[in-house]
């Protein structure tokens, strides 16, 4: 009986190995992040970054820039009035944790200065909102570190909410995936070799002459992939960067997703600080035969330079009349 045993034991160890036991990636076996993070450069060694004073006067003076748009939403077949706002600011990162540095006089070579950009969309649909929000964290000197460290993406709503994390490591970008649906699930996964679409805002900000041009293969908005439930992959898209033909003082940036049936233009000012002043996106929204192309739309309404992270008191609330939020 223990022979038998023992058998049964050594063909279950065999079977594993020839059917991949262990493939399904969990928190325990999940890759951690790289504490050297990968500096493969696919902008081919074009990216400049910042190059004036101009730079350092506006972004190092301990405020944050604020922008509030007025947001007309595409969702489920619809369009839908809300409110976006961009947050753009400069902060000291840890270049191995990938995390907001507490002590940055204290991390040495660790700390890299990034650009953090946090974009927040607010909706209804019908009796229930929809609170949606993406972190991009850009590294400012783009020469040594080219490429965005980290990304990520949430979203809640009634039905559900799910999270997506982009962290880049010396084999691209590890995802990790938490979700609510069955359509999403939760999921680890690597992808490589293209340029996260979110990056490219911050790109704006930064330097948009390091805007890339062309055919491009990118990985989509974090954004647009869960309103979509697209599957984790890049995508093929043209980019073009050109004057607006009615507002000379505005440079327009467009991205073309063909296989995705998707256009992306963003509107900013042509001379720094480089301001995004609206957004537009193109796509098929709604499901089966009602599905149409329809555009969500992002005006600006106001603008501040604030540090937001001090007012935070009751009396504090003004200053959100003051952004056009209520």
């Amino acid at each position: 009986m223990k022979s038998q045993l023992r058998i049964l034991l050594l063909l279950s160890c065999v079977l594993c190995t020839l059917t991949g036991c262990g493939t399904v990636t969990t928190d325990s076996t999940a890759e951690p992040v790289a504490t050297t993070v990968s500096q493969t450069n696919i902008y081919e060694g074009k990216l400049l970054g910042p190059i004036t004073d101009a730079f350092s006067a506006y972004w190092y003076k301990g405020k944050a820039e604020l922008t509030s748009y007025i947001l007309e939403q595409a969702r489920y077949g619809e369009i839908r009035q809300g409110n976006a706002v961009l947050i753009f600011v400069t902060e000291d990162f840890s270049r191995s944790k990938q995390v907001k540095l507490d002590n940055p006089a204290q991390a040495g070579d660790d700390s890299v200065n990034v650009m953090k950009l946090n974009l927040t969309k607010n909706f209804n649909t019908g009796i229930y909102p929809y609170s949606m929000m993406t972190s991009v964290f850009t590294p400012v000197q783009r020469k040594a570190n080219p490429q965005t460290m980290k990304i990520t993406t949430s979203s809640q709503e009634w039905c559900g909410h799910t999270f997506v994390q982009m962290n880049l490591n010396d084999k691209g970008y590890r995802i990790q995936q938490n979700s609510y649906f069955e359509s999403d699930g939760d999921k680890t996964l690597s992808l490589d070799g293209a340029i996260p679409e979110d990056e490219l805002w911050t790109t704006i900000r930064l330097n948009p002459d390091d805007l890339p041009t062309g055919k491009l293969q990118l990985i989509p908005g974090t954004m647009f992939q869960r309103l979509h439930h697209l599957s984790w992959t890049t995508q093929s898209a043209t980019a073009e960067l050109k004057a607006v033909v009615e507002n000379p003082q505005l440079m327009s940036y467009t991205l073309i997703y063909r296989e995705l049936e998707r256009t992306l233009t963003i509107e900013f000012s042509k001379a720094f600080p480089h301001e995004i002043e609206s957004w537009e996106e193109t796509y098929q929204s709604g499901w089966g035969e009602g599905a149409q192309p329809l555009t969500t739309r992002a005006k600006r309404k106001k603008r501040i330079l604030l540090d937001y992270w001090t007012k935070n008191s009751v009396a504090d609330e003004v200053l959100r009349q003051e952004l056009a939020l209520e």
